[in-house]
Protein backbone atom coordinates (compact mmCIF):
# COMPACT_ATOMS: atom_id res chain seq x y z
CA UNK A 1 0.00 0.00 0.00
CA UNK A 2 1.28 3.46 -0.90
CA UNK A 3 0.20 6.73 0.64
CA UNK A 4 1.50 10.14 -0.32
CA UNK A 5 2.64 13.01 1.84
CA UNK A 6 3.63 14.99 -1.24
CA UNK A 7 2.66 14.78 -4.89
CA UNK A 8 5.74 16.02 -6.72
CA UNK A 9 8.85 18.12 -6.20
CA UNK A 10 8.16 18.92 -2.55
CA UNK A 11 10.63 19.79 0.17
CA UNK A 12 11.20 17.71 3.29
CA UNK A 13 12.74 18.20 6.72
CA UNK A 14 16.44 17.58 7.10
CA UNK A 15 15.82 14.62 9.38
CA UNK A 16 12.47 12.89 8.77
CA UNK A 17 13.44 9.97 11.01
CA UNK A 18 15.87 7.07 11.17
CA UNK A 19 13.89 4.64 8.98
CA UNK A 20 13.86 6.29 5.60
CA UNK A 21 14.13 4.58 2.22
CA UNK A 22 14.76 5.85 -1.30
CA UNK A 23 14.42 4.43 -4.80
CA UNK A 24 16.00 6.05 -7.83
CA UNK A 25 15.18 4.83 -11.35
CA UNK A 26 17.00 6.15 -14.40
CA UNK A 27 15.15 4.87 -17.44
CA UNK A 28 15.25 5.46 -21.16
CA UNK A 29 12.89 8.42 -20.88
CA UNK A 30 12.61 9.46 -17.23
CA UNK A 31 14.62 10.00 -14.08
CA UNK A 32 12.47 9.33 -11.02
CA UNK A 33 13.07 9.41 -7.29
CA UNK A 34 10.90 8.34 -4.34
CA UNK A 35 11.78 8.86 -0.70
CA UNK A 36 9.50 7.12 1.79
CA UNK A 37 9.00 5.88 5.34
CA UNK A 38 7.29 2.62 6.37
CA UNK A 39 3.63 2.90 7.23
CA UNK A 40 1.42 -0.06 8.07
CA UNK A 41 1.90 -2.78 5.46
CA UNK A 42 3.29 -0.29 2.95
CA UNK A 43 4.98 3.09 3.03
CA UNK A 44 4.30 6.81 3.08
CA UNK A 45 5.90 8.94 0.38
CA UNK A 46 7.86 11.81 1.92
CA UNK A 47 9.23 13.30 -1.26
CA UNK A 48 9.18 12.58 -4.99
CA UNK A 49 10.90 13.88 -8.09
CA UNK A 50 10.41 13.11 -11.77
CA UNK A 51 11.97 14.60 -14.87
CA UNK A 52 11.88 13.58 -18.52
CA UNK A 53 15.54 13.30 -19.59
CA UNK A 54 15.28 11.12 -22.72
CA UNK A 55 18.53 9.34 -22.00
CA UNK A 56 17.85 6.90 -24.83
CA UNK A 57 17.40 9.58 -27.49
CA UNK A 58 19.18 8.41 -30.66
CA UNK A 59 20.36 5.19 -29.03
CA UNK A 60 18.59 2.90 -31.50
CA UNK A 61 20.48 4.44 -34.40
CA UNK A 62 23.92 4.95 -32.85
CA UNK A 63 24.14 2.28 -30.16
CA UNK A 64 25.51 4.93 -27.78
CA UNK A 65 24.22 7.47 -25.26
CA UNK A 66 24.62 10.92 -26.78
CA UNK A 67 26.45 13.76 -24.99
CA UNK A 68 23.29 15.87 -24.82
CA UNK A 69 21.21 13.03 -23.41
CA UNK A 70 23.85 12.22 -20.79
CA UNK A 71 24.01 15.90 -19.87
CA UNK A 72 20.26 16.06 -19.27
CA UNK A 73 20.40 12.94 -17.12
CA UNK A 74 23.35 14.24 -15.09
CA UNK A 75 21.49 17.48 -14.40
CA UNK A 76 18.46 15.57 -13.06
CA UNK A 77 20.64 13.21 -11.05
CA UNK A 78 22.38 16.17 -9.40
CA UNK A 79 18.97 17.33 -8.19
CA UNK A 80 18.28 13.85 -6.84
CA UNK A 81 21.64 13.74 -5.08
CA UNK A 82 20.93 17.08 -3.44
CA UNK A 83 17.60 15.90 -2.13
CA UNK A 84 18.99 12.62 -0.88
CA UNK A 85 21.78 14.43 0.98
CA UNK A 86 19.21 15.96 3.35
CA UNK A 87 18.38 12.59 4.88
CA UNK A 88 20.34 10.71 7.53
CA UNK A 89 20.15 6.94 7.96
CA UNK A 90 18.83 6.57 4.43
CA UNK A 91 18.59 3.17 2.71
CA UNK A 92 18.94 3.79 -1.03
CA UNK A 93 18.89 1.67 -4.14
CA UNK A 94 19.57 3.46 -7.44
CA UNK A 95 19.15 1.60 -10.71
CA UNK A 96 19.49 2.20 -14.45
CA UNK A 97 17.57 0.16 -17.00
CA UNK A 98 17.29 -0.42 -20.76
CA UNK A 99 19.18 2.60 -22.13
CA UNK A 100 22.26 1.87 -20.06
CA UNK A 101 21.95 -1.88 -20.69
CA UNK A 102 21.99 -1.41 -24.46
CA UNK A 103 24.44 1.45 -24.85
CA UNK A 104 28.04 0.67 -25.72
CA UNK A 105 29.07 3.51 -23.39
CA UNK A 106 26.59 2.66 -20.64
CA UNK A 107 29.22 1.66 -18.08
CA UNK A 108 31.29 4.74 -18.92
CA UNK A 109 28.24 6.91 -18.26
CA UNK A 110 27.59 5.19 -14.92
CA UNK A 111 31.18 5.94 -13.87
CA UNK A 112 30.67 9.58 -14.85
CA UNK A 113 27.50 9.74 -12.77
CA UNK A 114 29.45 8.52 -9.76
CA UNK A 115 32.19 11.12 -10.27
CA UNK A 116 29.89 14.06 -10.85
CA UNK A 117 26.99 13.34 -8.49
CA UNK A 118 28.25 10.77 -5.99
CA UNK A 119 25.39 8.42 -6.91
CA UNK A 120 26.26 4.76 -7.48
CA UNK A 121 23.84 3.57 -10.14
CA UNK A 122 23.41 -0.16 -10.73
CA UNK A 123 22.61 -1.30 -14.26
CA UNK A 124 20.03 -4.05 -13.72
CA UNK A 125 19.15 -6.76 -16.20
CA UNK A 126 15.67 -7.36 -17.61
CA UNK A 127 14.89 -10.11 -15.10
CA UNK A 128 15.59 -7.83 -12.16
CA UNK A 129 13.59 -5.03 -13.76
CA UNK A 130 10.62 -7.40 -14.07
CA UNK A 131 11.03 -8.55 -10.47
CA UNK A 132 11.01 -4.98 -9.18
CA UNK A 133 8.06 -3.93 -11.33
CA UNK A 134 6.07 -6.89 -10.03
CA UNK A 135 6.98 -6.11 -6.42
CA UNK A 136 5.74 -2.57 -6.96
CA UNK A 137 2.29 -3.36 -8.26
CA UNK A 138 1.53 -6.82 -6.82
CA UNK A 139 -0.88 -5.43 -4.22
CA UNK A 140 -3.30 -4.53 -7.05
CA UNK A 141 -3.67 -8.20 -7.99
CA UNK A 142 -6.61 -9.99 -6.38
CA UNK A 143 -8.57 -13.24 -6.44
CA UNK A 144 -10.62 -12.38 -9.54
CA UNK A 145 -8.64 -14.96 -11.56
CA UNK A 146 -5.94 -17.49 -10.67
CA UNK A 147 -3.33 -16.25 -13.16
CA UNK A 148 -1.87 -12.78 -13.74
CA UNK A 149 -0.43 -11.11 -16.82
CA UNK A 150 1.51 -7.93 -15.99
CA UNK A 151 3.17 -5.58 -18.47
CA UNK A 152 5.26 -2.43 -18.31
CA UNK A 153 5.67 -0.34 -21.48
CA UNK A 154 8.86 1.66 -20.94
CA UNK A 155 10.90 4.07 -22.99
CA UNK A 156 13.25 1.52 -24.54
CA UNK A 157 11.76 -1.87 -23.67
CA UNK A 158 8.52 -3.55 -22.72
CA UNK A 159 8.51 -6.07 -19.88
CA UNK A 160 6.01 -8.93 -19.77
CA UNK A 161 5.37 -11.01 -16.66
CA UNK A 162 3.22 -14.15 -16.56
CA UNK A 163 2.42 -15.50 -13.10
CA UNK A 164 0.47 -18.70 -12.62
CA UNK A 165 -1.58 -19.48 -9.51
CA UNK A 166 -1.29 -16.13 -7.74
CA UNK A 167 -3.84 -17.31 -5.16
CA UNK A 168 -1.26 -19.60 -3.60
CA UNK A 169 0.04 -17.97 -0.45
CA UNK A 170 -2.27 -14.94 -0.64
CA UNK A 171 -3.28 -13.28 2.63
CA UNK A 172 -6.99 -12.64 2.27
CA UNK A 173 -7.50 -10.59 -0.89
CA UNK A 174 -4.12 -8.88 -0.91
CA UNK A 175 -0.88 -10.12 -2.39
CA UNK A 176 2.07 -9.36 -0.07
CA UNK A 177 4.17 -6.68 -1.80
CA UNK A 178 7.26 -8.83 -2.17
CA UNK A 179 5.69 -12.30 -2.44
CA UNK A 180 5.23 -12.43 -6.20
CA UNK A 181 8.61 -10.85 -6.78
CA UNK A 182 10.27 -13.61 -4.83
CA UNK A 183 8.37 -16.01 -7.08
CA UNK A 184 10.43 -14.83 -10.05
CA UNK A 185 12.90 -17.50 -9.05
CA UNK A 186 10.18 -20.17 -9.14
CA UNK A 187 10.50 -21.26 -12.74
CA UNK A 188 7.30 -23.33 -12.62
CA UNK A 189 5.14 -20.40 -11.56
CA UNK A 190 6.46 -17.26 -13.21
CA UNK A 191 7.93 -16.26 -16.55
CA UNK A 192 9.12 -12.95 -17.88
CA UNK A 193 10.00 -11.64 -21.30
CA UNK A 194 11.61 -8.36 -22.36
CA UNK A 195 11.21 -6.96 -25.87
CA UNK A 196 13.38 -4.08 -27.13
CA UNK A 197 10.58 -1.68 -28.01
CA UNK A 198 9.25 1.25 -26.03
CA UNK A 199 7.71 4.66 -26.54
CA UNK A 200 11.04 6.29 -27.44
CA UNK A 201 12.19 3.61 -29.87
CA UNK A 202 8.79 3.55 -31.59
CA UNK A 203 8.72 7.33 -32.01
CA UNK A 204 12.24 7.41 -33.44
CA UNK A 205 11.50 4.61 -35.90
CA UNK A 206 8.01 5.57 -37.10
CA UNK A 207 7.67 9.30 -36.42
CA UNK A 208 6.20 11.42 -33.68
CA UNK A 209 3.80 13.86 -35.36
CA UNK A 210 0.67 12.74 -37.21
CA UNK A 211 1.06 9.02 -37.85
CA UNK A 212 -0.66 7.72 -41.03
CA UNK A 213 -2.83 4.60 -40.58
CA UNK A 214 -0.34 2.52 -42.56
CA UNK A 215 2.53 3.58 -40.28
CA UNK A 216 0.42 2.91 -37.17
CA UNK A 217 -0.40 -0.58 -38.43
CA UNK A 218 3.30 -1.14 -39.08
CA UNK A 219 4.00 -0.21 -35.45
CA UNK A 220 1.40 -2.69 -34.20
CA UNK A 221 2.72 -5.42 -36.51
CA UNK A 222 6.27 -4.77 -35.34
CA UNK A 223 5.17 -5.12 -31.72
CA UNK A 224 3.19 -8.29 -32.48
CA UNK A 225 6.22 -9.90 -34.11
CA UNK A 226 8.26 -9.34 -30.95
CA UNK A 227 5.49 -10.33 -28.53
CA UNK A 228 4.29 -13.55 -30.20
CA UNK A 229 7.22 -15.76 -29.07
CA UNK A 230 6.13 -15.25 -25.46
CA UNK A 231 2.60 -16.41 -26.26
CA UNK A 232 3.92 -19.38 -28.22
CA UNK A 233 6.10 -20.40 -25.28
CA UNK A 234 3.52 -19.93 -22.53
CA UNK A 235 0.08 -20.50 -24.19
CA UNK A 236 -1.47 -17.69 -22.18
CA UNK A 237 -4.34 -17.52 -24.66
CA UNK A 238 -5.64 -20.90 -23.51
CA UNK A 239 -6.04 -19.60 -19.96
CA UNK A 240 -7.64 -16.37 -21.21
CA UNK A 241 -10.26 -18.38 -23.10
CA UNK A 242 -11.20 -19.97 -19.79
CA UNK A 243 -11.53 -16.56 -18.08
CA UNK A 244 -8.66 -17.47 -15.77
CA UNK A 245 -6.40 -14.43 -16.31
CA UNK A 246 -6.31 -10.93 -14.81
CA UNK A 247 -4.28 -8.23 -16.53
CA UNK A 248 -2.37 -5.37 -14.95
CA UNK A 249 -0.63 -2.56 -16.83
CA UNK A 250 1.99 -0.34 -15.27
CA UNK A 251 3.26 2.41 -17.55
CA UNK A 252 2.72 5.99 -18.63
CA UNK A 253 0.75 4.71 -21.60
CA UNK A 254 -1.98 3.06 -19.53
CA UNK A 255 -2.13 5.86 -16.95
CA UNK A 256 -2.51 8.38 -19.79
CA UNK A 257 -5.36 6.40 -21.36
CA UNK A 258 -7.01 6.07 -17.95
CA UNK A 259 -6.80 9.84 -17.48
CA UNK A 260 -8.47 10.43 -20.83
CA UNK A 261 -11.12 7.80 -20.07
CA UNK A 262 -11.86 9.50 -16.73
CA UNK A 263 -11.99 12.89 -18.49
CA UNK A 264 -9.51 14.40 -16.05
CA UNK A 265 -8.53 18.01 -16.57
CA UNK A 266 -5.52 17.44 -14.32
CA UNK A 267 -3.78 14.16 -13.59
CA UNK A 268 -4.88 12.51 -10.35
CA UNK A 269 -2.96 9.49 -9.13
CA UNK A 270 -5.68 8.74 -6.57
CA UNK A 271 -8.25 8.34 -9.34
CA UNK A 272 -6.04 6.55 -11.86
CA UNK A 273 -4.13 4.05 -9.72
CA UNK A 274 -6.20 0.88 -9.34
CA UNK A 275 -8.83 1.90 -11.89
CA UNK A 276 -9.98 -0.39 -14.70
CA UNK A 277 -10.00 0.04 -18.48
CA UNK A 278 -12.15 -2.13 -20.73
CA UNK A 279 -10.63 -3.11 -24.06
CA UNK A 280 -13.49 -1.41 -25.95
CA UNK A 281 -12.60 1.86 -24.23
CA UNK A 282 -8.91 1.31 -24.92
CA UNK A 283 -9.59 0.80 -28.62
CA UNK A 284 -11.80 3.88 -28.86
CA UNK A 285 -9.46 6.23 -26.99
CA UNK A 286 -6.38 4.85 -28.74
CA UNK A 287 -7.91 5.41 -32.18
CA UNK A 288 -8.83 8.99 -31.26
CA UNK A 289 -5.34 9.83 -29.99
CA UNK A 290 -3.53 8.06 -32.82
CA UNK A 291 -5.45 10.11 -35.39
CA UNK A 292 -4.25 13.42 -33.91
CA UNK A 293 -1.12 15.37 -34.76
CA UNK A 294 1.52 16.42 -32.25
CA UNK A 295 -0.01 19.84 -31.51
CA UNK A 296 -3.46 18.37 -30.92
CA UNK A 297 -2.09 15.72 -28.58
CA UNK A 298 0.03 18.30 -26.75
CA UNK A 299 -3.12 20.34 -26.06
CA UNK A 300 -4.73 17.42 -24.22
CA UNK A 301 -4.47 18.05 -20.45
CA UNK A 302 -3.12 14.64 -19.43
CA UNK A 303 -0.71 14.28 -22.36
CA UNK A 304 0.93 17.69 -22.79
CA UNK A 305 3.93 18.65 -24.91
CA UNK A 306 6.44 16.42 -23.11
CA UNK A 307 4.58 13.19 -23.95
CA UNK A 308 2.78 14.16 -27.16
CA UNK A 309 5.49 12.74 -29.41
CA UNK A 310 5.70 9.44 -27.52
CA UNK A 311 2.15 8.44 -26.71
CA UNK A 312 1.24 6.93 -30.10
CA UNK A 313 4.13 4.47 -29.90
CA UNK A 314 2.94 3.32 -26.49
CA UNK A 315 -0.62 3.00 -27.76
CA UNK A 316 0.58 0.79 -30.64
CA UNK A 317 2.39 -1.53 -28.22
CA UNK A 318 -0.70 -1.65 -25.98
CA UNK A 319 -2.85 -2.36 -29.05
CA UNK A 320 -0.64 -5.34 -29.87
CA UNK A 321 -0.82 -6.61 -26.28
CA UNK A 322 -4.63 -6.38 -26.26
CA UNK A 323 -4.90 -8.17 -29.63
CA UNK A 324 -2.59 -10.98 -28.62
CA UNK A 325 -4.01 -11.42 -25.09
CA UNK A 326 -7.73 -10.44 -25.20
CA UNK A 327 -8.46 -10.53 -21.47
CA UNK A 328 -11.17 -7.88 -21.95
CA UNK A 329 -10.08 -5.38 -19.34
CA UNK A 330 -6.97 -4.36 -17.48
CA UNK A 331 -6.27 -2.78 -14.14
CA UNK A 332 -4.18 0.38 -14.20
CA UNK A 333 -1.15 0.73 -11.91
CA UNK A 334 0.48 4.08 -11.28
CA UNK A 335 3.27 2.29 -9.49
CA UNK A 336 6.07 0.01 -10.52
CA UNK A 337 9.83 -0.27 -10.31
CA UNK A 338 10.49 2.42 -7.69
CA UNK A 339 7.70 1.17 -5.46
CA UNK A 340 9.07 -2.33 -5.89
CA UNK A 341 12.50 -1.21 -4.72
CA UNK A 342 10.97 0.41 -1.64
CA UNK A 343 8.81 -2.62 -0.84
CA UNK A 344 11.78 -4.97 -1.04
CA UNK A 345 14.11 -2.69 0.95
CA UNK A 346 11.54 -2.40 3.73
CA UNK A 347 10.76 -6.14 3.63
CA UNK A 348 14.46 -7.00 3.88
CA UNK A 349 14.85 -4.79 6.96
CA UNK A 350 11.78 -6.34 8.56
CA UNK A 351 13.14 -9.82 7.89
CA UNK A 352 16.53 -8.87 9.33
CA UNK A 353 14.86 -7.43 12.41
CA UNK A 354 12.82 -10.55 12.93
CA UNK A 355 15.79 -12.87 12.54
Amino acid sequence: MVSAASSSESSAPDDPGPRTYAALDLGTNNCRLLIAAPQGVGFRVIESFSRIVRLGEGLAASGRLSPRAMGRAIEALRICAGRLSRYRGLSLRAVATEACRRAANGEVFIARVKRETGLALEIIDAAEEARLALAGCASLLDESAPHAFVFDIGGGSTELIWRRDIRAGMNGHAVPPDALARGLHDGAALRFHSVPIGVVTMAERYGSDRVPPTAYQAMVDHALDLLRPFEQAENIGGEIAGARVQMLGTSGTVTTLASVFLNLRRYSRLRVDGSYLGFDSIRRISAEIAALGYAERAAMPCIGPQRADLVVGGIAILDAICRLWPVGRLRVADRGLREGILNLLIAADHAAGAA
